[in-house]
């Protein structure tokens, strides 16, 4: 492709070198280590390395045009440079070019906030395929290509990978298309370039403070995602959480809200609650779902509301929702022979954990106890750690604290900031085991017939990652080992 066509959407700020009509492109990389003869190297400023610094080695390795924020001080006649405002942009919106604008010829929604994405998202993909519809889906569990699974590494892929799995979808036949949109990716670029038909708001609680710092900064990063829909689009936003309409007040977007607490262009009421699921009351219909709590209410109505802007009758909505199945480690339930219930959930941030608690809580018979097994993730928000102690030892009878993702930190150096949180009554009458697998076997030699386990934070992750090497470890087959 031309450089000229690949850069048809950015205004560059400076070109130097031969004409960008004539510059004939092979391939895009942001990756200096996949450069190769006619390629275009876009150089980013990342968290941890500046891609400016490996302009000279492209060139080496046959770079034929670079797009960068800094002109280099010793320009090269063998290849054109085009000088942005904001590489990381650009690299979004040549990543489009280069893979011929695919979001353009999908109907794509995305989805933000703390908790909940995964679940929305992965249930209107599932929704669409059951209505006929070829489907695809970018979520932190899997992706999909309609039926076919593309293994995930992050929640929101890099702009060259998102742009082919789209462009995947496109080919396959996908007419819908819905992705998890995280923060960073949102404060990263990394969706520069895609034509949203349609934007999901969740919540927002404590979360990525590692990297955005401040509240005020995750909460605007989320909020820059709903500025960016275009007109024609719905922003479609939960006001039960006080930032719900602080998301979409500088939107240009269709704005419309769901909640099940007040008055809102969606509502849903729940009649009953139990283990195996619950009664809503949506639009005054009855509909029975294989899904419990409040939050999950919540996100269940977030899908109703997302499917009816997106054209769907009222009827065959509630009659696909009720059945949908819960997410790969979202409040998955697991009963034992002897009678007592483990919940497998992703919780991993405050607010997440008090859902799930509190959703167990008032589910469970009043002489059942609740043990909660928790940890948090090393390398990440320290400031959480504390808050995530509380939240579990405030209201369950049984606490156990263990390691969760350690990366590249102590288990015990983590254990051990969770409980600084507590005071040292609360300290003593808590366990201890960094070894995952062993808290969760003394937790389930324990647990009795009635007692509802929860097991927290690692959700659908059949991984351990600790000093930088990821061990298989699933939760699911942690707890049926010791269950039998």
């Amino acid at each position: 492709m031309k450089l000229g066509k690949l850069i048809e959407r950015i205004k560059p700020l400076k070109v130097v070198g031969k004409n960008i009509d004539e510059v004939e492109v092979t391939s895009v990389c942001a990756d200096s280590r996949k450069v190769g003869e006619g390629a275009l190297f876009i150089a980013t400023v990342g968290t941890a390395v500046d891609g400016h610094s490996f302009i000279a080695g492209c060139i080496d390795n046959g770079a034929v045009a670079i797009v960068c924020q800094k002109l280099p001080s010793d320009l090269s006649d063998k290849c054109t440079y085009v000088q942005v405002a904001d590489s990381s942009e650009a690299l979004g919106l040549i990543a489009s070019a280069w893979y011929g604008y695919p979001s353009e010829s999908l109907t794509l929604v995305g989805v933000t906030g703390t908790n909940g994405k995964t679940t929305i998202a992965t249930l209107l993909y599932k929704m669409f395929l059951y209505f006929g519809h070829k489907a695809g889906l970018l979520s932190t569990v899997c992706n999909y290509v309609n039926l076919e699974a593309v293994p995930s590494t992050h929640t929101t892929p890099d702009p060259l990978s998102l742009q082919k799995l789209l462009a995947d979808m496109v080919e396959a036949g996908c007419e819908y298309a819905f992705m998890e949109v995280s923060s960073h990716s949102a404060d990263q670029k990394r969706i520069a370039g895609i034509q949203f038909d349609g934007g999901i708001f969740t919540n927002i609680t404590r979360d990525h403070l590692d990297y955005h710092k401040t509240f005020d900064n995750y909460i605007k990063a989320k909020q820059s995602f709903f500025t960016s829909l275009p007109k024609n689009a719905f922003a479609l936003t939960n006001v039960d959480d006080k930032n719900g309409l602080v998301m979409t007040q500088c939107s240009k977007a269709n704005v419309k809200t769901y909640s099940v607490r007040q008055i809102a262009d969606y509502k849903a009421k729940i009649v009953c609650d139990s283990f195996e699921g619950m009664e809503l009351e949506i639009s005054n219909k009855s509909v029975f779902t294989q899904f419990v709590g409040r939050f999950n209410a919540s996100n269940l109505l977030a899908v109703y509301g997302a499917c009816r802007l997106l054209g769907k009758e009222e009827q065959e909505t509630l009659v696909a929702l009720s059945t949908m199945v819960p997410v790969n480690g979202r409040f998955e339930a697991i009963t034992s022979p002897s009678g007592y219930v483990s919940i497998v959930d992703y919780a991993h941030t405050p607010d997440a954990l008090m859902n799930v608690i509190s959703t167990i809580n008032e589910v469970k018979n009043g002489d059942s106890r609740l043990i909660t097994i928790v940890g948090c993730g090393g390398n990440r928000d320290k400031g959480k750690r504390p808050i995530m102690a509380q939240e579990a030892v405030k209201a369950s009878d049984i606490v156990m604290i263990t390691s969760d993702n350690p990366r590249n930190e102590e288990p015990m150096d983590i254990i051990n900031d969770m409980l600084a949180g507590l005071n040292t009554e609360q300290q003593k009458s808590v366990m201890v085991n960094p070894d995952r697998e062993q808290a969760i076997k003394t937790v389930m030699m324990m647990a009795q017939k009635g007692d509802v386990v929860l097991v927290a934070g690692k959700g659908h992750e059949d991984y351990q990652e600790i000093k930088g090497v990821k061990h298989h470890f699933d939760d699911h087959e942690v707890i049926r080992k010791y269950m039998r």
